[in-house]
């Protein structure tokens, strides 16, 4: 690739998504660090991009989630054309992320094939049943030319802040000599990927008995979840338990999750960003696979009770559960909890 190249990347919808991104913007920059690489994404899954050193600009696509924004597409594109990019590498595969590169007259498109986008893609490739098992080889793969079969994953590293993070625990009052625990509750897609909350309470009283701080973080979606882990617990008034859900800045979440001595969580959007700060961590999963999109950290454990991947993530058991995760109890997760800490103390 030419040196100073700028490429322009249509991003993922998805926090969890946008960090196996990175796995493209390092494979990008290893070919060429000269290269400039800008995102273009949704806003709320644009600010990871922040803490991530391969990206030179983050841009708001402004559209919502299935929802097609043609006087902002207009807009963007026009802005865009006066940057002059020589590529872009459109991630999703609807036909709306692969407007604006169309749009802004970006010489080369290159995408996957889906929802018609012969013409709008002009550098179209088909999946490679090699790399069809992983989001993250999906993403990777197109940063390779077609004739380079060649795949390495570079896992995702965001860069954190010291500096912020002993802000937020001064504000909040955090003892830091303790030990800390995060508990990361949520997941899109409802109950389904969702381990219970009665299983998570009895990991935060365990915690809170050994007298380390337990952080409670999510999204303002989230917040349903991190009460109602609170109240099946008898510590509410806990002055080591720290409900951080909906109150925090995506990348506060990546420093105060790179201070975490281990955590938990389902399989979300929040587990990769703990697996990218190098914390060791314990996923549950459901529904969704470990096989397709695991955390990619090697101080990680996955935690299943069924084999196979689906679409359809609807719970079957009381409270819109998932049975396999329900029948994950919480001895066994402890367990495992207990043997990460103790390799990585």
């Amino acid at each position: 690739m030419n040196a100073k190249k700028k490429i322009l990347i249509v991003g993922p919808s998805w926090v969890g998504d946008m960090v196996m991104a990175q796995s493209l913007f390092k494979l990008l920059k290893l070919q060429s660090p000269e290269m400039i690489i800008d995102v273009i994404a949704p806003e709320w899954s644009l600010p990871i991009t922040e803490r991530m050193p391969e990206v030179n600009n983050s841009i708001n696509s402004l559209g919502k989630h299935n929802h097609l924004n043609l006087k902002a597409i207009f807009k963007i594109a026009r802005e865009l054309k006066t940057t002059a990019y020589d590529q872009a590498i459109i991630l999703p595969r609807s036909l709306k992320s692969a407007l604006i590169p169309w749009l802004a007259n970006i010489p080369i498109r290159t995408g996957y094939r889906g929802e018609m986008r012969y013409g709008i893609i002009n550098d179209i490739r088909a999946f490679n049943p090699n790399i069809q098992e992983q989001t993250v080889k999906r993403y990777a793969a197109l940063g390779l030319k077609k004739t380079n079969k060649e795949l390495s994953i570079l896992y995702p590293k965001l860069d954190v802040s010291i500096r912020n993070c002993k802000r937020i625990f001064k504000e909040i009052n955090v003892n830091t000599e303790r030990k800390s625990i995060g508990i990361l509750p949520g997941a899109e897609y409802g109950q389904a990927k969702k381990w219970p909350a009665s299983y998570y309470s009895i990991v935060v009283k365990h915690y809170l008995s050994m007298e380390w701080n337990v952080f409670l973080m999510g999204s303002k979606k989230d917040q349903r979840d991190a009460n109602a882990i609170i109240n099946k617990t008898d510590f509410m008034d806990n002055d080591n338990l720290f409900d951080l859900t909906g109150k925090t800045a995506l990348t506060d979440v990546v420093d105060v999750l790179s201070n975490m001595n281990i955590v938990l969580t389902n399989d979300s959007g929040l587990m990769h960003i703990a697996a990218a700060v190098d914390t060791p961590l314990v996923a549950v999963y459901g529904p969704t696979s470990p096989e397709f999109t695991p955390p990619l950290s090697e101080r990680a454990i996955t935690l299943r009770k069924r084999s196979g991947y689906s679409r359809i993530r609807v719970g079957d058991a009381d409270g819109g559960y998932h049975s396999s995760l329900v029948k994950l109890k919480p001895d066994e997760v402890l367990l495992e909890l207990e043997n990460i800490y103790k390799k990585y103390l």
